[in-house]
């Protein structure tokens, strides 16, 4: 009886440390990152900025995937369903706290989720055809109340940033608009450039070089403050619509029951890489305000945008089928 209490005693231990082993190891094989949008968004550009970074300081893969579709719901479900063993990771924007009201049905719910940083947020700019007869907001606005569809609006998707933001501008104003849903904000783009379109709402980062050349003009940035890369542009609430602003964010997010050890390792070394000079200047280049927030930040912010999307689109009325 000694012997056996002996013997598992130390099987016991045995088994500790393994797990513990496996704890600081991980992660042992690739970790794959869903982003929601396609190649050469924002989401895109600076998930893999971040997800690169995080790679090259700890040896580690981190591979984004593009899993595209719905508004980002196809990426969100992915991740919701997956198992929660930490190889499956989010780089979110913020139609994970919008869609499931904006949505008639979604595969997932806000508690399906693991917040686990918080990377930054930036603004978006309003951007219009240039040979069009709209130079500010106010001839936007006018031009949106003379008939329901003289405003043809390429949002990047729906449910998208670009959409919610558009849309609270014309719950705000009164202004009217045809939405038309793209798959990203660069085929948007490019139809507002040719004229197929007439206006677009797309992240700071992917507007600038097109509003420095003249191919569009800018209405107006969407955040509370002007941005870094662009100080000389109004925000729309300067441009005329007060009290209005409207960000894009990013999020790293797992699913839910993710282990304590995977939120501890990712939080800790994504604050690292977010502290080092070389990445936030390329980050901050790309038009992000670093926060740099912890798990608990992330859920408390989280939670707040999921309550504050919810009114806003229960007073539009705003529902996509």
């Amino acid at each position: 009886m000694k012997r056996f209490t002996f013997l598992s005693a130390a099987a016991i231990l045995c088994l500790g440390f393994f797990a513990s082993a496996s704890a600081q190891d991980y992660p042992v094989r690739p970790v794959q990152v869903f982003v929601g949008f396609p190649p050469g968004g924002s989401a895109d550009i600076v998930g893999r900025l971040v997800m690169q970074k995080l790679s090259d300081v700890t040896g580690k893969q981190f591979v984004v995937e593009n899993r595209t579709g719905a508004g980002g719901n196809i990426a969100f479900a992915a991740t919701a369903s997956a198992k929660p063993d930490g190889y499956t990771l989010l780089f979110s924007t913020p139609g994970i706290a919008i869609n499931p009201s904006l949505y008639k049905k979604v595969n997932f719910k806000i508690e399906d989720f693991t917040p686990i940083a918080l990377i930054g947020e930036a603004p978006l700019v309003l951007l219009a055809n240039a040979k069009l007869p709209i130079k500010s907001i106010n001839d936007l606005v006018a031009m949106g109340k003379t008939k329901p569809d003289a405003i043809r609006f390429a949002s990047s998707g729906n449910g998208s940033s670009s959409h919610l933001a558009m849309d609270v501008l014309r719950h705000m104003t009164g202004m009217q608009y045809l939405h038309i849903p793209y798959r990203g904000g660069g085929p948007a783009l490019v139809d507002v450039m040719s004229g197929e379109v007439d206006v677009t709402m797309l992240p700071i980062s992917e507007s600038m070089p097109y509003v420095r050349d003249g191919r569009v003009v800018a209405l107006g940035q969407t955040g509370v403050t002007r941005s870094t890369i662009a100080k000389d542009m109004p925000t729309i609430e300067e441009a005329g619509v007060k009290g209005y602003a409207s960000t894009t964010w990013y999020m790293v997010l797992g699913p839910a029951n993710l282990p304590a050890n995977v939120v501890s390792f990712m939080q800790t070394q994504l604050s690292n890489v977010l502290q080092m000079p070389d990445l936030r200047d390329r980050v901050q280049a790309a038009g992000v305000n670093i926060i740099n927030g912890d798990s608990a930040k992330a859920k408390a912010f989280l939670d707040e945008e999921y309550k504050k999307w919810a009114a806003l689109i229960k007073a539009s009325g705003t529902v996509i089928e």
